[in-house]
C-alpha cells in the first residue's frame, strides 16, 4: 500500500477530517485483552480511586492509537506513518455507563519536509481537556 494523498497537493495548514472515538469500559476490557495491559486503573473503579484517580482511565497507548487513526484514515495507508510521538497530558476518564467517554481528534499539516514527507500535528481532547500534548506524526505521502 502507499499513501493516497499526493505530496504536491498538500499545503501547510491543510486540515485532516476530524473524528470522534467513543470509549466505554467494554472498549477498555477488549484493549486490555489485546495488549496484555491489565493494570486495574483501567477497569477497577475502586482501585483507580484508591490511587487518586477520579475514575477508571483509558490506556495511554489506546488513546494514542485512536488519535493516529485520523492520519492513517487520511493517507489510506497506515505504513505511511514513519514517526509518531505524543506526551500524555491528562487521562481519559471513562465512567461506568452506556456512554463512556469520547476522544475528539483534529489534525493539520504543520510542515512540508523533504522526500515527500509532511509533519502532521494532532489535537486530542476528552471532556474539554487536552489529553495528548506534542502529538506529531511524520507521514510519507505519494
Amino acid at each position: 500500500m502507499t499513501a493516497k494523498i499526493a505530496y504536491d497537493e498538500v499545503e501547510v495548514g491543510t486540515e485532516l477530517p476530524a473524528q470522534t472515538f467513543p470509549v466505554t469500559r467494554a472498549t477498555l476490557v477488549r484493549y486490555a485483552g489485546a495488549s496484555g495491559d491489565f493494570n486495574p486503573i483501567h477497569w477497577n473503579e475502586k482501585f483507580a480511586k484508591e490511587v487518586g484517580l477520579p475514575d477508571v482511565i483509558a490506556h495511554g497507548m489506546f488513546t494514542m492509537a485512536e488519535a493516529i487513526r485520523v492520519v492513517t484514515d487520511w493517507t489510506g495507508d497506515p505504513a505511511a506513518v514513519v514517526e509518531y510521538g505524543v506526551r500524555f497530558t491528562k487521562p481519559v476518564v471513562v465512567p461506568n455507563d452506556e456512554d463512556g467517554a469520547v476522544v475528539e481528534v483534529s489534525a493539520k499539516v504543520a510542515a512540508k519536509l523533504d522526500d515527500g514527507r509532511v509533519r502532521v500535528d494532532l489535537t486530542a481532547t476528552s471532556a474539554g481537556q487536552k489529553v495528548l500534548g506534542m502529538s506529531r506524526a511524520v507521514v510519507k505521502l505519494a
